[in-house]
């Protein structure tokens, strides 16, 4: 048993509640979060005192304190905290109300903020920990009508990068996960969509990346493997998939820039 202390947003389904159970049948304790806490009564029930199941929704701030005070009071410590809470928002970025834009980061992006900002005091006192920044492969690539979407997962990169040199020295671990498509309800009751105008409504009828969907379920030993590593990587990928469309990403974009360069460097002026 690894004994770890874990903490997960949105663990009453998709990857949340796969590596919420995971963590548990090998006998870790897991302080569980969701909006709808009743959705996690059969974690409660099967694995008692090593589950804490809490209500929380990452968008409200004070909220997310109390919770992960809540985990830390409770077990002591936290040694893995999973930022996976999140939902996809569909639509031309014309047609994405100003209301919806903003609460797709509210979730995506704040919720993760406020979680890592309210654990960060823990595990620097442990000099200790490991922080799962919940990506996707859209947070490197982008397709039409997943606009907004791309763009909090854009901003969890970001942050995440500079996040892993500043909390290095602290002992601190920062992974950013980078998962291609998976069956889970991200892309189902979970999903928003923007109403299309007329202009995109083509696009509106099915949109998607091209890639075949992975079984969430698969992810569990991974992510077992990924965090009980000494010394986890600062990206990882989750699908076979993945690697391969980055790759045609990245290409095509060094192409482009090495065609523009002369201009670039023309900009540098003297």
């Amino acid at each position: 048993m690894s004994g770890k202390v874990w903490f997960i947003t949105g663990a009453s389904r998709g990857f949340g509640r796969v590596w919420t159970e995971a963590a548990l049948e090998r006998g870790d304790r897991v302080a569980a979060t969701a909006r709808d806490v009743a959705a996690l009564d059969g974690l409660a029930a099967h694995y008692g005192n090593a589950v804490l199941a809490l209500p929380l929704d990452v968008a409200e701030r004070v909220s997310v304190g109390k919770a992960v005070s809540a985990a830390h009071e409770r077990f002591g410590r936290l040694d893995v905290v999973v930022n996976n809470a999140g939902y996809g928002l569909f639509g031309a970025v014309e047609d994405v109300t100003e209301k919806q834009a903003r609460a797709q980061f509210e979730t995506n992006f704040f919720g993760a903020l406020w979680v890592t900002q309210a654990v960060l005091p823990i595990l620097r006192e442990q000099h200790s920990g490991h922080l799962v920044q919940l990506s996707s492969i859209g947070g490197i690539a982008s397709w039409p009508m997943f606009g907004l979407y791309h763009a909090t997962k854009w901003a969890i990169e970001g942050m995440s990068d500079a996040l892993a040199q500043e909390v290095a020295r602290f002992g601190i671990h920062v992974t950013i996960l980078e998962p291609g498509p998976y069956r889970t309800d991200w892309r189902g009751s979970s999903a928003l969509w923007a109403d299309p105008s007329p202009a995109y409504a083509e696009w509106a009828k099915a949109p998607g990346i091209g890639s075949p969907p992975g079984d969430p379920a698969a992810t569990a030993a991974p992510m077992m493997e990924l965090v009980d590593a000494e010394q986890p990587p600062l990206r990882a990928f989750f699908g076979s998939s993945a690697l391969e469309m980055t790759r045609a990403v990245y290409e095509d974009r060094l192409r482009v820039w090495e065609q523009w360069d002369a201009v670039a460097k023309e900009a540098q002026g003297s």
